[in-house]
């Protein structure tokens, strides 16, 4: 049997946190500083607004930059003591911002077995119990070194990690797949409504937007959606959703690392399935979403919610992330630094719209795309549920490792 000794976290990795810079001077290049809003769970996120950039002489870069494998703890937050990552090549070059902390093994340990200890569901208990602050709790660098770990030899830490890493590792290859995925679907809806590719061998009219295949119309976007004005009221099984720039409607409990909703939803919006929401002082950058989660949510009032024509949904759903859809946004948006399109402006973006005929047989090829997606989404669920069963066995020893492979 294997000896695993009892640690601190302090003992066996070495923890900093990072420079305090003056966010007056942060640009739009230069070196990217991660800080707390960047950090979320398993991953560094760089929307448009959370994209910092530190451009100034800076005589400390060595002490404040981060290397591939470090890992990053956000130290504030309502998700504090889940929003962690580790950094990869990719990602760098990366500076770190306070209140961010970052855990760098030393000779007793192997770094991706402090991955897993620090990924692992103990990690987040232990947090929740030490973290202090009410509205927005935090927790300090010491507090994190304090964290006890059990560790075997380094040769088993590394035996330990690869099982894990290998799990990972198929996760991330799905996610790969997945966006190869709908980049194909990208290129699909293109092919067929931009370019006309199948039709080319048809007639073709003369239109306002171009000549484009016998039959189709051009039409403006209030012709074919309807703006949904339905509130939430007395009901208390609807989850808040926020739009953000990715183009997606995410569960708002999940995504911020802190609440960024009213206490009272009552007069929030509800957003059914297939129904879009976008925030109208920020459509510019591309906060338009489509629920695809198989529930009603809820938006900000602020915010406009609408449905497109039934089966006409996955037309949409990539139509709002083409070139000429963002371009008439921008340019139909009003005002200056803070752009705003209400639904009435939007209602008056027209679009080369195709007979259901020509809809019912895209979706019909689009589906099989979708079917591949949801095949590897699905496999990650049961992948993500095999790792999180090993994990906190595997970290403390409680399961025989022999006999275990990658």
């Amino acid at each position: 049997m294997v000896e695993w000794k009892s640690y601190k976290l302090s003992d066996v990795a070495t923890l900093t946190t990072g420079f305090p810079f003056d966010g007056h001077k942060y640009a739009k290049a230069g070196v990217r500083v991660v800080r707390g809003d960047n950090v979320t769970i398993g991953s560094l996120r760089w929307d448009a607004d959370k994209d910092k950039r530190w451009n100034e002489p800076f005589s400390r870069a060595c002490e404040y930059t981060l290397y591939d494998g470090d890992i990053v703890i956000g130290m504030d937050g309502s998700r504090v003591g889940k929003n962690r990552a580790q950094i990869s090549k990719s990602d760098l070059p990366l500076l770190l911002a306070q209140r961010v902390a970052c855990i760098r093994h030393n000779e007793k340990s192997c770094q991706e077995f402090l991955y897993y200890q620090i990924f692992s569901e103990r990690f987040v208990e232990y947090i929740k119990s030490v973290q202090t602050g009410t509205s927005i709790p935090h927790v300090s660098l010491k507090q994190i070194g304090d964290y006890p770990i059990q560790l075997p030899p380094i040769e088993e830490q590394i035996r330990i990690a690869k099982i894990l890493r290998s799990l990972d590792d198929k996760i991330a290859l799905n996610n790969r797949i997945n966006h190869n995925l709908a980049e194909q679907a990208q290129a699909l809806y293109k092919s067929w409504f931009v370019d006309f590719e199948p039709f080319k061998g048809g007639g073709f009219v003369d239109s306002e937007l171009g000549k484009i295949p016998e039959g189709w119309r051009v039409k403006e976007l209030g012709d074919v959606t309807q703006e949904m004005r339905n509130k939430v009221g007395a009901r208390q099984d609807i989850k808040v959703l926020s739009p953000i720039t990715t183009g997606q409607l995410v569960l708002s409990e999940e995504f911020f690392t802190k609440q960024v909703f009213s206490e009272s939803i009552a007069k929030y919006l509800i957003v059914r399935p297939n129904d879009f929401a976008y925030n109208p002082a920020r459509v510019n950058i591309g906060s338009l979403g489509k629920n695809e989660f198989d529930f009603d949510g809820c938006v900000s009032p602020v915010y406009v919610v609408f449905r497109c024509e039934s089966g006409y949904e996955h037309f949409f759903n990539l139509y709002r992330s083409s070139k000429t859809f963002k371009e008439e946004v921008i340019s139909r948006s009003n005002g200056g630094v803070r752009q705003t399109l209400g639904y009435k402006d939007f209602a008056l973006i027209k679009l080369v719209y195709p007979p259901v005929s020509v809809v019912e047989e895209f979706n019909a090829i689009y589906c099989h795309l979708l079917l591949g997606i949801k095949q590897c989404e699905k496999e990650n669920i049961v992948l993500e549920n095999q790792r999180d069963e090993l994990l906190p066995n595997l970290m403390t020893g409680k399961i025989p490792f022999d006999g275990l492979t990658c």
